[in-house]
């Protein structure tokens, strides 16, 4: 890559310059999309960058130092490549993208300019804006533990360590019907208590909306069903005989680690570490004062 660059600055050295600009989106989904503001098709990197697809790119401000670069797209809901429904359904969300500064009539003279992933998406009408964050823009992200009496890990990572296609934690259903966008209803779920889904994830598995998840605010039984409210909206509602997959739910509690998932070696909070009661407590006249643990 580092000849092709040079091979590029050479030919921006030499006065007459044939360059535009290209730009790849890596989706969350898997897709690959490319872009260019060239009035013809580029390809390269097993990449097919299409001329005339709505899509442009504002300017780039890149900084030296730590400080994040930044930049935006700015996108017509004209495309076959870009549409509305997959933007509402969170595929452009987080998405990979990679923009390039090519000397069209030789694109193997190209360089990165930019390098990060879509931040906010901001539609207006007919078109979107999309914030693009720079690389660095991850270093100002608050990492680390956090000690506390609940678990601090996500139900199935590597951390939690459970298996989440075990029998007993999955279970897939058709819609039978939506209320106001966030309530869903289903036929009776054998073998699934109450609440057994509540904090978990319902996934959508076709329709216009696959792949869309959202966390399930409420599951209880009904006498002639199941009902499961998420906490917001689906970015584009599913319709009534769609098909979800819903994921068992934790509260983080070592009792439900232990019980509910036998998991408990796995248990990454701590149960015993003082609360805030322990903050305002006082000695009273009533109870012992040999040095014991708090009660």
């Amino acid at each position: 890559m580092s000849g092709s660059k040079d091979a590029l600055l050479a030919h921006l050295a030499s006065g007459t310059t044939t360059v535009c600009r290209t730009w790849s989106v890596h989706r969350t989904d898997g897709a690959v999309l490319g872009f260019t503001d060239h009035d013809c098709d580029l390809e390269f990197e097993g990449i097919r960058f299409a001329a005339g697809a709505g899509l442009t790119a504002s300017v780039l401000e890149q900084v030296t130092g730590m400080a994040p670069d930044n930049a935006e797209a700015l996108g017509i809901l004209s495309s076959d490549a870009v549409n509305e429904q997959d933007i509402l359904a969170g595929r452009y969300d987080g998405a990979v993208v990679r923009v390039w500064l090519v000397n069209w009539a030789n694109p193997d003279e190209r360089m990165i300019e930019f390098a990060g992933r879509t931040g906010d998406i901001v539609r207006a009408g007919n078109s979107f804006r999309v914030e693009l964050r720079g690389l660095t823009d991850v270093l100002n992200q608050t990492t680390g533990r956090v000690f506390q009496a609940g678990c601090d890990a996500s139900l199935g990572d590597a951390r939690c360590g459970f298996d989440l296609e075990r029998a007993g934690y999955q279970a897939e259903a058709d819609i039978l019907w939506i209320e106001e966008g966030f309530r869903f209803g289903f036929a009776p779920l054998e073998g699934f208590a109450d609440r057994w889904f509540a904090r978990g994830q319902m996934r959508l598995l076709n329709g216009e909306g696959i792949g869309q998840a959202a966390l399930v605010r409420l599951d209880q039984s009904l006498p002639a069903g199941r009902e499961i409210a998420v906490w917001t909206p689906f970015g584009v509602t599913p319709k009534p005989g769609d098909r979800v997959q819903l994921t068992a739910g934790c509260d983080k509690r070592a009792a439900t680690c232990r019980d509910k998932f036998t998991n408990f070696l796995n248990f990454r909070g701590f149960p015993t570490i003082p609360g805030e009661d322990w903050l305002t407590s006082f000695p009273t006249s009533g109870s012992a004062h040999s040095g014991g643990k708090l009660r």
